[in-house]
Formats: structure tokens, sequence, C-alpha cells
């Protein structure tokens, strides 16, 4: 019960927000970190193709369910080869490991600290959303206002 409360809710969502927008400061970051290496190419994570993976994730979700999925049954976040097909956020999970490589151009400092900013950003507003949403469910499940 209290699984489906959670996921009824915009919590899933932003949780896989807030793994892209921490995987992606780090590269961001280490791109900082090798500004001056000899032969290091900038590298970023696609944001396009995160938020077309969230999109088509959201889609799953709020398509009509199955005769076996109707009574409620919840994807599994476990990763195994049979719950894979189950978890609507599974390829937005994939968008993280495809790093993508700019073609021998370099980015200046100011583009990379200007991408860390919109990524730190985008990340606090997702986490700021889920804790007011948490906040929400706990007071309807304890029926006070907190």
């Amino acid at each position: 019960m209290l699984s489906s409360l959670l996921n009824s809710t915009t919590i899933p969502l932003l949780e896989q927000v807030v793994n892209f927008t921490e995987t992606r400061h780090g590269v961001l970051a280490g791109n900082i970190a090798n500004m001056d290496t000899p032969g290091y190419h900038t590298r970023d994570l696609s944001t396009e193709k995160f938020q077309a993976n969230l999109k088509e994730a959201v889609a799953a979700q709020h398509a009509p369910a199955s005769s076996a999925d109707k009574y409620g049954s919840l994807p599994s976040y476990g990763g195994g080869a049979a719950n894979s097909s189950l978890d609507p956020y599974r390829n937005v999970k994939d968008s993280l490991k495809d790093i993508l490589y700019h073609d021998n151009s370099d980015v200046s400092m100011e583009q990379q600290v200007n991408e860390i900013v919109k990524n730190q950003t985008e990340h606090n507003m997702a986490i700021d959303i889920m804790a007011a949403q948490l906040r929400l469910l706990r007071a309807a499940v304890t029926e006070r206002v907190a």
C-alpha cells in the first residue's frame, strides 16, 4: 500500500532526475579538473536523451495497465532480466551510461562552470520538490500538518 502511494507521486521521476544530475555533475567536474590535460576531450551526458527517455517512462507509467498489472503490482527496480521489462525508468537509467564526446572542440572554463550551475539548480529543484512531496505524504499518513 505504501509503495503504491509513493509510486502515485512524482517521487520516482524526481529520483531519476537526481541520479542523472548527480552523475552529470561528476562528468562536468572531471572536465574542469582535466581542462589542462594534453589530449583530453571534454565530455557530457546527453540531457536531451535523458529527457526523452524520461518522457517515455512517464508515458509508459500512465498507460493503461495490462491485466497482469491491474492489481497494483509495481515495477521492480532490482535490475534483474525478468524485472527490467517492468521498470518504466530502465531506459532513463541507461542514458546515464552514454557519455558523449565532443568532436575535438574544447569547451571553455566559463561554459563548464555554467553547465555545472544549471545542473546544480536542476538537482536542487528536484530535491526540494521531492522533500515537499515526502512532507505531504507524511502529513497524510500521520493525519497532521508538519
